[in-house]
């Protein structure tokens, strides 16, 4: 019968490479964990792992029981977590991913008051996702997603939260700068920065430059805001953000946002969650706080 033992090693081996390694992490001596693994696969009548000198290769039939493994275990360990957290009268910790990068600035100033009406509740932000957020989402890793891409997905309930626009910024000295709005063929010639996300995740390719068939000159990634916009304000390059978030850095440094277009690319963010989750109460309260945080046309109001 396979348990959820079976299950920790097979994801336990294939973390740490080898039996020896995997043994210490799961409390184990090796023989032991070698005979629980011989044990296993008499059990199910097919090998598990392929042996390659000190370390193992999972077969057909292990790739498949870690997929079950990466998909389930989160799930008892979860569950586990909860059930200590109503045993000591705690609420416990909401696991907030993120596939808006530029929205730690809004998110910053939802978690604060948050945090003060929920004392008893953390808050961890998670960032890389080893299936992406709506993997993540299914598989309890997190239990909100903010993303400004929703996926409809049974089980799933995205909650848009606010609307923006997504602007191009550039230095106040650029040649672009006081143009009434940008076409794609203006970027042909320039140097776009963006965050490390694929390009047919990016609204400036997939609503702007890709439909135009244009590329820009050149590509170039930056994870932080702060880098990135001084970057474009030492005319180094330009880069398409919320319009809120630009004339928020547009106060204190050399920055002009531009519309991308006649019309402007008009964006939502939205809150994913599990329907399953639905009567969990300090979840509930951080949805309903971020939709009635007041955005004042393109910011945050504190």
């Amino acid at each position: 019968m396979l348990e959820r033992s079976h299950l920790m090693v097979v994801r336990e081996v294939e973390r740490q490479g080898s039996l020896t390694a995997a043994a210490e992490v799961l409390h184990l001596t090796q023989s032991a964990l070698s005979h629980t693994v011989k044990k296993l696969e008499q059990q199910l009548g097919t090998p598990v792992w392929t042996r390659e000198g000190r370390s193992m290769r999972l077969t057909q039939a292990g790739q498949y029981l870690l997929g079950l493994a990466n998909r389930m275990l989160p799930q008892f360990e979860l569950a586990e977590a909860r059930v200590k957290q109503y045993a000591n009268g705690e609420r416990g910790t909401l696991r907030i991913g993120m596939e808006c990068h530029p929205c730690y600035q809004w998110l910053l100033k939802v978690v604060s008051p948050y945090l003060a009406r929920w004392p008893d509740v953390d808050v961890d932000v998670k960032q890389r996702f080893q299936f992406g957020g709506i993997g993540a989402l299914f598989g309890y890793d997190i239990d909100v997603l903010v993303t400004p891409d929703p996926l409809k997905k049974p089980g799933l309930r995205f909650e848009p939260v606010f609307d923006y626009e997504q602007v191009l910024v550039v230095a106040e000295g650029h040649a672009l700068a006081h143009v009434p709005y940008v076409t794609p063929e203006q970027l042909g010639a320039e140097v776009l920065i963006t965050y490390p996300v694929e390009t047919d995740r990016l609204d400036i390719y997939n609503q702007f430059l890709t439909p135009a068939n244009v590329v820009p000159k050149k590509h170039k990634v930056i994870e932080t805001t702060d880098i990135m916009l001084q970057m474009v304000a030492s005319g180094r390059g330009v880069a398409a953000l919320p319009r809120w978030l630009a004339e928020e850095y547009a106060d204190s440094m050399p920055l002009m946002p531009l519309r991308l277009g006649r019309k402007g690319i008009s964006k939502q963010i939205f809150l994913g969650t599990r329907e399953s989750d639905e009567t969990i109460d300090y979840l509930a309260a951080f949805v309903a706080l971020a939709r009635e945080s007041d955005w004042s046309g393109t910011r945050l109001r504190s």
